[in-house]
């Protein structure tokens, strides 16, 4: 009887071991699965390091940007569209970690929790997935940057949707660089190259962040319609000098903004205060990271914690330590194009199966930065900033809404050029944001690049 009850026992712990292991087994392949299944070292997903079974990338109207023939990654046949989609396309190695090749691998393989790679070995090749990108506008961007770095993005602020993101300095995945050749970097040629500036950047926004500004004293200042000042083309706060480019003479608020004063703005912010030009940055996502895709954008920052009121005014400019991740900007104003309310870019329309079988699908997020009262009011400075400055004939049947921008950065450099805005058309709902690094003034380099690329636009929505 006692030898039967050990055997028993013996029994009851081998079964309760395998249960656990079983167990363990279980919660292990829930957690690691995905990782195990796109181990770069399984050599029936991979060659060369690269993956050979994923699935098509095509942007909105269906080009093919990515795809896998005979175990081999293949890409779009025009060199123009392989540069300029690049960055959001990304490259089968992972040095683009946040290239959809990288990031969405395992949707790309078809990897399934449940099911596992039975998709993967069912179809021949994992999911598709389709883009927000208009290829060819993607296209035109680059064209229009012409090889200096910088980024350029559109997107449709109604839906979210990102018709264009181009990031330069970029290269020709079908010829990529060798090692060798980035490490040497002649002339920085390739600084940042495997980075999208769209995300990842930070720069000094220079007069864009005045639309900040401009918000803020809305907020703040009662009867600021009336509000009057007298550029004499430089103007001293607290022993600190701002200038600018020439007198601008008598202003009122609104051809300040136009005219992008300097001296108007930054008189402007120090009566403004560090708590209340603070607490509109705040607003509007200062020091916020946003998700893209599967990772998040860097986040802006403003900081006056150690400001003298000279320095307050600069910062009101754009200048002084203001930094501004392009992404960033581009929701922002797709908020004042939008009421108040943005809708943030997103770039991964849909993921499907190779039937055509939807398996994830995108929702777009939205983000309320201010009232639409505010918002009104910077939609009418923006508007008639294009319609007295820049001119309604460089973007013809859009009601264009916009301000340049031109970000010093250093003495011996050339400033960041910027231009920001929207279209009121409700035929072409498109924010857009342009920097060129190191271009010069904001109406000379990143002016005729929007210009351009806001036609394009138009276009293929048309």
């Amino acid at each position: 009887m006692k030898m039967t009850s050990k055997r028993g026992f013996v029994v009851l712990l081998l079964v309760v071991a395998v249960v656990a292991g079983m167990g363990f087994l279980a919660y292990k392949l829930a957690v690691n699965g995905e990782n195990w299944a796109t181990l770069r070292a399984n050599a029936h997903l991979t060659e060369n390091g690269s993956f050979i079974a994923a699935g098509n990338i095509t942007d909105r109207n269906g080009e093919i940007l990515a795809k896998t023939e005979n175990n081999e990654r293949i890409y779009n046949d025009s060199e123009r569209i392989r540069r300029s989609t690049l960055h959001i396309v990304g490259d089968t190695e992972g040095y683009i970690s946040s290239g959809v090749q990288t990031a969405y691998k395992t949707q790309l393989i078809g990897y399934n929790r449940i099911t596992g790679l039975y998709s993967l070995v069912k179809n021949g090749r994992g999911n598709d997935v389709e883009l927000t990108l208009d290829s060819e506008l993607c296209a035109i961007a680059y064209d229009k940057l012409n090889g200096r770095k910088g980024v350029v993005a559109a997107y449709n602020y109604k839906t979210g949707e990102l018709l264009c993101s181009v990031s330069s300095g970029s290269y020709d995945i079908r010829n990529k660089p060798s090692a060798e050749e980035i490490a040497e970097n002649k002339n920085g040629q390739y600084d940042g190259i495997y980075m999208n500036r769209l995300i990842d950047g930070l720069y000094t926004p220079g007069s864009t962040f005045k639309i900040v500004a401009a918000a803020s004293a809305c907020e703040n200042k009662q009867g600021i319609d009336d509000w009057e000042y007298t550029c004499k083309g430089e103007t001293t706060i607290d022993g600190v000098k701002v200038t600018c480019p020439r007198s601008h003479g008598k202003l009122s608020f609104k051809t300040a903004f136009s005219n992008s004063c300097n001296c108007a703005f930054a008189e402007l912010s120090a009566d403004l205060g560090a708590e209340r030009l603070t607490a509109t940055a705040k607003e509007f996502g200062f020091g916020e990271g946003f998700s893209f895709g599967k990772g998040q954008t860097e986040k802006s920052r403003f900081d006056l914690s150690e400001a003298e009121k000279g320095d307050i005014g600069w910062a009101g400019v754009g200048q002084y330590t203001t930094l501004v991740n392009p992404y960033h900007m581009l929701s922002l104003v797709g908020s004042i194009a939008n009421g108040g309310t943005a809708v943030l870019p997103y770039a991964v329309s849909t993921i499907a199966t190779p039937e055509g079988r939807v398996v994830e699908k995108a929702a777009a997020e939205s983000r309320e930065y201010i009232s639409s009262d505010i918002a009104k009011k910077l939609e009418d400075l923006m508007r008639f900033t294009v319609e007295d400055n820049y001119g309604d004939w460089r973007f013809k049947g859009l009601q264009m809404c916009g301000k340049t921008g031109t970000a010093e950065v250093s003495d011996d450099e050339e400033p960041h050029s910027w231009f920001v805005g929207f279209s009121k058309n409700s035929d072409c709902p498109v924010a857009i944001v342009v920097v060129v690094e190191n271009g010069g003034w904001g109406s000379s380099a990143a002016l005729p690049i929007a210009s351009a690329v806001m036609e394009g636009a138009y276009k293929a929505l048309s």
